[in-house]
């Protein structure tokens, strides 16, 4: 799991900034698979758990689906971990902006990174990164396809960035994700959630849950909070319609 913050930053025509504490799990999936973890309470309830139906197309294992994206795109090398960075259901709700899956190859390398992007409206879309140029640390880029914000339009494109590094002992290291993105006139916006990474142990769930006790419902409620006051700040207005939406 991981301690850090979400960074939101509106560049116009009104500056807007959301700057915030949070945390996440980040999910070795195919160890999982062979091992689960009695920390983490799967497919069933608790205080915070984890549902594979919340990811993909809602089946019983999102990593079967996840496999399928890959070999549908011609991915044949992601045979090693599959890494999920994603919010967790806290008091039974979840609600993910974006989840990224990282697809390792066998010596350890990114052989592709899948980001699930959620909008408010029920619909969900998947921006899958990968090629010669994919590596931690290397900007990536994705033409926008797929309504999120009624304050922003379907057009222009994202910036990905993926930082990781892993410390020396006891399972730490930090996490970066930055997405930039531009519109037909430029920048817009620039986005980042970052974190300390820790072993995930029914302590530090207890803590995170103590501290955070309405995580992914304060998602949702701060969404809805910062386009009140976008619509203050007078910053036009879209709609809220769904553009086409890839399928799964």
């Amino acid at each position: 799991m991981a301690i850090g913050r979400v960074l939101h930053q509106r560049l116009r025509p009104a500056p807007h900034r959301l700057n915030v504490p949070t945390w996440f799990l980040l999910l070795p999936l195919r160890s999982l698979r062979a091992a689960p973890d009695a920390t983490l309470r799967r497919n069933r309830a608790g205080w915070v758990s984890f549902h594979d139906a919340d990811h993909g197309d809602g089946r019983a294992d999102c990593l079967q689906w996840l496999d399928e994206q890959l070999q549908r795109a011609g991915i044949a090398d992601a045979d090693g971990e599959a890494w999920l960075h994603t919010y967790p259901r806290v008091l039974g709700f979840c609600f993910n902006p974006v989840s990224f899956w990282y697809c390792h190859r066998r010596d350890g390398t990114l052989a592709a990174v899948l980001a699930e992007v959620n909008n408010t409206f029920g619909g969900r879309h998947c921006y899958l990164l990968s090629g010669p140029t994919l590596a931690f640390g290397a900007e990536q880029r994705a033409d926008k396809a797929f309504h999120v914000s009624p304050f922003c339009q379907v057009e222009g494109a994202y910036r990905f960035r993926f930082l990781r590094t892993a410390a020396a002992h006891d399972g730490g290291g930090h996490t970066l994700v930055r997405i930039d993105y531009d519109d037909a006139s430029g920048p817009l916006l620039a986005t980042s959630v970052s974190g300390e990474l820790a072993e995930l142990s029914p302590a530090r769930l207890r803590r995170a849950l103590r501290q955070w006790p309405l995580l992914t419902l304060g998602v949702m409620a701060r969404i809805h909070w910062h386009a009140l006051r976008l619509l203050l700040k007078r910053v036009p207005f879209f709609g809220t319609a769904p553009a086409r939406q890839a399928s799964h």
